[in-house]
């Protein structure tokens, strides 16, 4: 299949994320995303040095100025089960509005044509890094990496398509 891209309507899908009260939630994408303007970006995996280092803090350092841009919701995807979503998403206490959501048997991931085989490297099937900007369902920006990139994927990126 191939990759989502500008233009192009985001599928719908369930995901999996837990609450402010610690409950798990399971949640259609379209849910999160019809009549709003969204980020999703993707990264390969929870915990891994670049998605922790450098993907997700910039996300949660530009969130103010991102939602200032009309951004209603930022979410961020990888192919893992809830509960490490949860436990990445704590080892974050300064965030308050990036949303850590499960993609736990990448059925969302490959649906949007961006799953990524690492079973070589023993960690199965995951999510390329890619960052949309999405506007009521709509694809307005596709910044997918290539490789093991992080060239177009950042929110500074995402913020010159805003």
């Amino acid at each position: 299949m191939a990759p989502i891209a500008v233009g192009d309507s985001i599928p719908d899908g369930t995901l999996s994320y837990f609450d402010d009260q610690d409950q798990m939630q399971t949640v259609n994408i379209h849910s999160l995303a019809a009549g709003k303007k969204i980020i999703l970006f993707g990264v390969p995996g929870a915990f891994t040095p670049t998605c922790s280092l450098k993907h997700v803090p910039g996300y949660i350092e530009k969130a103010d100025e991102l939602k200032s841009k009309g951004v209603d919701k930022i979410i961020c995807l990888s192919v893992n089960d809830p509960f490490v979503m949860k436990a990445w998403a704590k080892s974050y206490p300064e965030n308050k509005h990036v949303l850590f959501v499960a993609d736990g048997s990448a059925k969302y991931t490959h649906a949007l044509g961006l799953e990524l085989d690492l079973s070589e490297k023993g960690l199965g099937t995951r999510s390329r890094r890619f960052a949309l900007l999405v506007d009521d369902l709509k694809v307005k920006a596709a910044n997918v990496e290539a490789g093991g990139e992080f060239t177009v994927s950042s929110a500074d990126d995402i913020l010159k398509a805003l």
